[in-house]
Formats: structure tokens, sequence, C-alpha cells
């Protein structure tokens, strides 16, 4: 807007116009319009408290905006519309000008409806910063950068997949290397999490990905693994999965993600490990310093956060810790007996030909695998 107040400032103070053209990034014209239009009105510097906008509105009533007799569309139904597959803005505009027809209204043109579009949907895009309540909720995800350990014989680089849990309210963080990002790597991390935070929160939101959630024919309704719905429920915490493409869902699963690929995985790419466990003992020193690092806004760490504010209202652990199942779907056969992780199991007649759901739990016996499965009463173990 013109700097009106200014104008007639400098103009008062005996200054020429071409400077005040030059000052106040206008053209002489404008300059000399308002000088005139300052004379005709008999307003001299100082002014009261106007602002421009209401100078403008005193000396120039002429450009201030007439009510237009154009029909306003509804710019909410055209986002919405625009969602479906061949729809376009110049198709809804037909539709638009067709409705004002019936209605016996006056339509915009295409290029003053794409504007008013256009405004509608900058005010739409603007967000709000949500504060986080303390132990609301945790934001779990994968880091995109990997790390490496070593093997001694062949001297082979072996990936490591980082998994980074974060507590929004504090941003208190928690990182680990995995060997993979199996089921049973995603359930072991949450479970050295939670133990690492000292309790779990609300709710657990995770990406959309395959070991947490099971996509159905419907990809905006995704159902959550059953491993890891056990996993929430024994921990007494529900999980809400991010929306598709939706990263500010968790954003601060995002931001963490960004920090520990700065302080951890880059900050230890030039160093050589030989197993997990000596990569996990690097990891966790370089994420306490993370976490015992000063904020850059705001007073305090994380972890003094974490510790003075947050940490009270996480729920209590289980006395022990969750221990890892598969499900796994097998059909009995005219033996009455299935095979599950290499090991027949006898099961009641009755279920002959019929598909049985098994809940197995791998225990370690030596360097061997046993399958306990309990999902049919009186099934034994051949």
């Amino acid at each position: 807007m013109t700097q009106y107040r200014e104008i007639l400032r400098l103009f008062q103070a005996g200054i020429s116009q071409r400077s005040i053209a030059a000052s106040c990034q206008c053209s002489r014209n404008t300059v000399a319009a308002v000088v005139q239009k300052a004379k005709q009105a008999n307003l001299k510097f100082p002014l009261d408290s106007q602002t421009d906008a209401e100078l403008e509105a005193l000396l120039f009533p002429e450009k201030q905006a007439q009510p237009s007799n154009h029909k306003m569309p509804d710019f909410e139904q055209v986002s919405k519309e625009l969602t479906r597959d061949g729809v376009t803005l110049k198709l809804l505009w037909a539709e638009y000008c067709e409705t004002c027809r019936q209605s016996r209204q006056l339509p915009f043109m295409y290029s003053q409806f794409c504007y008013h579009f256009q405004q509608y949907a900058e005010k739409e895009r603007a967000t709000m910063h949500i504060p986080r309540k303390p132990g609301d909720c945790i934001e779990v995800d994968w880091a995109g950068d990997r790390m490496y350990t070593v093997d001694r014989d062949t001297g082979e680089a072996i990936p490591a997949f980082v998994f980074v849990g974060v507590l929004p309210f504090s941003m208190y963080a928690y990182a680990e290397a995995c060997s993979g990002m199996d089921m049973e790597n995603w359930i072991t991390a949450h479970v050295n999490m939670f133990r690492y935070f000292g309790g779990s929160a609300v709710m657990l939101v995770p990406d959309n990905l395959k070991t947490g959630v099971d996509h159905t024919q419907d990809w905006y309704s995704p159902q959550i693994n059953r491993t890891y719905h056990e996993l929430a429920e024994y921990y007494n915490t529900a999980v809400v999965p991010a929306r598709v493409r939706r990263p500010k869902d968790k954003s601060g699963a995002e931001g963490t993600v960004g920090v520990v690929s700065t302080r951890i995985i880059a900050a230890l790419r030039n160093r050589k490990f030989f197993s997990l466990g000596e990569l996990n003992q690097a990891v966790r020193e370089k994420l306490e310093e993370h976490n015992r690092a000063p904020f850059a806004k705001r007073e305090g760490s994380r972890s003094s956060v974490f510790l003075n504010q947050e940490k009270a209202f996480l729920q209590k652990l289980p006395a022990a810790p969750f221990e890892l199942a598969q499900w796994k779907v097998a059909t009995v056969q005219y033996n009455y007996h299935i095979l599950v992780e290499k090991m027949q199991y006898s099961v009641p007649y009755e279920y002959i030909r019929q598909k049985t759901q098994w809940r197995c739990f791998l225990t370690r016996t030596g360097s061997h695998h046993t399958a306990v499965c309990t999902d049919i009463p009186g099934s034994t173990a051949l």
C-alpha cells in the first residue's frame, strides 16, 4: 500500500517530490496526486492517528472496492471435488457457470475463478502449531540413512538400520541400530525404547510401514499388524498411524530423524564397528550427548525437560517385557496334524481341512529354535 503518511510528512518537511518518490518507492505522479488531494481536503502534517488505509479511503474514495454482483463459488466444495479422479478447475468452473445461469446470477470469468480459488487455497494451507501434552504420544520411524558393521573375516560392510523414537513434548529421543527392518527388529526396538524411556505413552504414531500396518484394499483405512497390536495392548497404548503422505502427523519423528542423521550417523561415519552391540554402544553415547545438548530457542535440554516435566506422566511398564510372537495360518491335514516352524503339531480331528491361526513363540535353546503354539487346546508337538 502507498505510504500516504510518509509522503505527507516529507512534503511538509520541504522535500522535493522526486526525492519523496524515491524514498517511498512510488512514482512522482502518485506523490503529486497525494499532495493535491491533501490540499483539497485541507490535510497537513502532523496528522491524527489515521492509518494509510484510512487516508486512502479519505483521499481516494473511488479506489475502495465496490461490492461485487458476481456469485462467489463454494470453494470448500471445489477443493473436495478436485481430489476426485479426472476433475479439473476448468470442469468445475463450467459447472459453476451453469449453476449461475439457472439461478440468474452473474458468474466470474475463468481467470477470476482461478484467482479467488488460489486465495482460498493459500489460506487453507496455513498451519497451526499444536503443543503436545506430556506423555501424550511417542512417534517412531526408521532413519533413511544406514550405518554399517564390518565382518572381521571378509571385511564386508553389513548394513544396519537405525530405529528412532521421540516424545514430542520434550523431544527426548531414542535410537537403536538394527540388523534389519523386519517385524522382529521392529518389535524388539519398541521394547528397548519403552525400557529406555521408563514407561509408555498413550499413543504410538508410526508411519504406514509394512512391519506396523497391514495394507488392505482401502489404502486410506489401514489395519494394524496383529503382532504390533498385541505389543500396544501389552503396554496399554494405542497405535495411530500417520496419514499417507502427511509427514506433519509425526513431525517430531521426522525432525529427530534429521538430527539423528547428523549427530549420530554422520558423527560415527569414520569409525569401524565389528558387531551390532559395539555399534549400539557408540550410538547410545551419541544419543546421550544429543539429549543433554541445550535447546537453541528454549531453556533446558531434552533430558531435563523429560525428567522434570514428562517422565511422571508416562504409563508404568509391565513387570516383564513383551515376548515376541508370530501369527501363522496353517490348514489341518487328514492326519490331523499341521506343520509350523518345521515341527508337526497334532490337533483335534474336528479341525481337519480347516484353516487355523497359530501364535508361535520363538525361544532359543542353545543354537536351536523352538516354536510353542498356543491356539488350539489339546495340540501337541511330535
